[in-house]
């Protein structure tokens, strides 16, 4: 562990949040869609916590601040007196004799890289335009100024005016039954962490899934959403029965346009959700599961910095798999892990060592990087070997108190360390020692004694994979039980060369190509790519411009970049670019080379 950073330190904010917190925001905002712009007011209640300070430092990113007042009235001297390209820029104001408040009255730029503003003809219903927004890691401060840090939890409540017969949802509680009269009122009474604030307009219906769960969707998706995800009442009781009361009231979900950038996020009481989730089967709820789990590890408790995002997602990955296994059973539960593995497997592979510990030491760079398999997957084998050696009881009596003991606080992996070290090596010192939790956290790779996932479900797989290589015909291949899974598992556990015969006879005899799963169709292409097996170019382009979930479209570029298809590559992406998240278009201009 290095001793070069100060591990309580946000490296990613500009805010004195050790001076001051933002306690409360209120907003009053007006969506104009022709302009592609957010205008508007948003108010900062102040704490001190040094009482002799007398500045505010903000986080910014592209907005323009066009006055700053204080509750009385008064003007505020402000300047923007730092620059850089990741944190984007931070607005130092001069406070008065301890003001309780500050307004700040702004507008977005149309490329901020928070928002994303759809033409109609970019969403299902084709008639009216869509925006959403995507905060997390550090995005919120193109779209709102504030102290962007996960350590600076808040309150907010918010105005929003949108055009006449539109619905605006918020990371609040939502009114199914408002009027689409132009003007959406919002409150979040419960403190959470900045990159959690989230804004939705379009063409919304809600469908109800529960008393206290239910889904946002345009018009045309409504009904498919709210039948994919018909078990998420169901998911909230079992969560509840391992870590405690929902602590959100509502937990309802809002189905984003394929743009979406993620499978989902978990902004409280409104999960976005990715529409490529639909598949008609539920086999891809998992995701659902994972927003859900959030709701306590990463929203209860969360991360104080992009560091430490394996105490929100490794916990989280956990926990989902917990929640699976009660609502979809053992065997779903088990591939999933094993499928998980295999994900972390591939990484292992392509990272240097020294970076293959949990804490995300990205100080230096852009916190989206701490997004990798290692934050979320190695992570995720942690808890599971923790719950291995403690026992499922004693170990679900630790994660239940570690979260009550925590609730509505921001922790880095220092204090968790502490935690643990009083509580798990105290009642259970004969079953981990201080060395072996200290490996897990900090060590790079795979302890010594970690054994990798096992189901005895992917036996068949093998055998089909193993009796295909040896000649025999894949329709004869046993293949009508297998879940998604399955074929997740068989893909990605083909050789890396295979002929274009065989990859022809593959396609012909499950239409992979045209498979309308998109886990699978995106490993299927994977394999295709390395391959070179070019009949399936036109469908893989047309799934690059169709979804723009980063999961699937990166992994996928990356190939057609080894494999050598930059024609192809320039041809789908000046397409499909104008349709992907700001965020993800920031990542792939700088991978592709692409200079618009």
């Amino acid at each position: 562990m290095s001793n070069q950073w100060d591990n309580n330190r946000d490296y990613h904010s500009f805010a004195n949040v050790d001076e001051i917190r933002v306690k409360h925001l209120a907003l009053d905002l007006d969506v104009d869609f022709a302009a592609k712009q957010l205008t508007g007011v948003a108010e900062l209640t102040l704490d001190y916590i040094d009482t002799s300070c007398r500045h505010l430092w903000l986080d910014l990113r592209d907005l323009t601040i066009l006055e700053v007042r204080d509750d009385k009235g008064d003007a505020l001297t402000f300047s923007i007196d730092k620059h850089d390209p990741i944190l984007g820029e931070r607005l130092n104001i001069s406070l008065l004799s301890q003001t309780a408040s500050v307004n700040l009255h702004y507008q977005t730029s149309p490329n901020a890289q928070g928002l994303q503003w759809l033409t109609p003809e970019q969403t299902s219903g084709k008639s009216l335009p869509f925006l959403f927004s995507q905060s997390q890691p550090v995005n919120a401060r193109s779209w709102i100024p504030l102290q962007d840090s996960p350590k600076a939890r808040i309150t907010f409540e918010a105005i929003v005016k949108v055009p006449v017969g539109m619905r605006a949802v918020m990371s609040a509680m939502n009114d199914a039954t408002a009027s689409l009269d132009g003007e959406f009122s919002f409150f979040m009474e419960k403190s959470m962490p900045t990159h959690l604030l989230a804004i939705a307009v379009g063409d919304l219906a809600f469908g109800k899934i529960g008393d206290r769960t239910g889904v946002y969707a345009e018009p045309e998706v409504l009904d498919a959403a709210v039948k994919e995800f018909e078990d998420t009442e169901l998911m909230v009781e079992i969560a509840e029965s391992l870590l405690g009361p929902y602590p959100w009231g509502r937990y309802d979900m809002i189905v984003l346009p394929p743009s979406f950038p993620f499978g989902g996020m978990e902004n409280p009481r409104l999960a976005f959700i990715t529409p490529t989730l639909i598949a008609g089967d539920k086999s891809l709820v998992s995701t659902v599961a994972h927003e859900l789990a959030h709701s306590w590890t990463g929203n209860l408790v969360s991360n104080a910095t992009w560091r430490d995002l394996w105490l929100n997602e490794g916990f989280t990955t956990y926990f989902t798999n917990r929640i699976v296994e009660a609502v979809f059973g053992k065997e779903q539960a088990e591939l999933e892990v094993v499928l998980e593995y295999g994900r972390l497997k591939e990484e292992l592979v392509a990272t240097e060592f020294a970076e293959q510990n949990l804490p995300a030491n990205v100080q230096t760079q852009d916190p989206n990087e701490a997004f990798n398999r290692f934050t979320y997957d190695k992570a995720s084998m942690f808890v599971h070997d923790l719950e291995r050696r403690l026992g499922r009881e004693a170990f679900d009596k630790f994660l239940y108190t570690y979260v009550q003991h925590f609730a509505f606080e921001a922790i880095t992996t220092e204090t968790f360390i502490e935690y643990a070290k009083q509580t798990l090596l105290v009642e259970h010192g004969d079953k981990l020692s201080e060395a072996e939790l200290l490996e897990w956290v900090y060590g790079c790779g795979m302890p010594d004694w970690f054994t990798a996932p096992v189901s005895n479900s992917l036996d068949k797989v093998e055998a089909a994979i193993e009796s295909w290589l040896q000649g025999i015909q894949a329709s004869s291949l046993e293949t009508d039980s297998w879940r998604v899974h399955h074929w997740q598992y068989f893909l990605n556990s083909l050789p890396e060369a295979l002929s274009q015969e065989q990859l022809m006879e593959l396609d012909e005899c499950f239409n992979l190509t045209q498979s309308t799963n998109a886990e699978i169709a995106c490993d299927w292409f994977r394999v295709a790519i390395r391959n070179h097996y070019d009949p399936v170019l036109p469908a893989l382009s047309d799934y690059l411009i169709r979804i723009g979930r980063g999961k699937f479209v990166r992994p996928l570029y990356s190939e057609l970049q080894i494999a050598g298809y930059e024609t192809e590559i320039k041809q789908i992406y000046s397409q499909a670019r104008v349709g992907y998240h700001p965020s993800i278009v920031v990542q792939l201009d700088k991978s592709l080379n692409f200079n618009s």
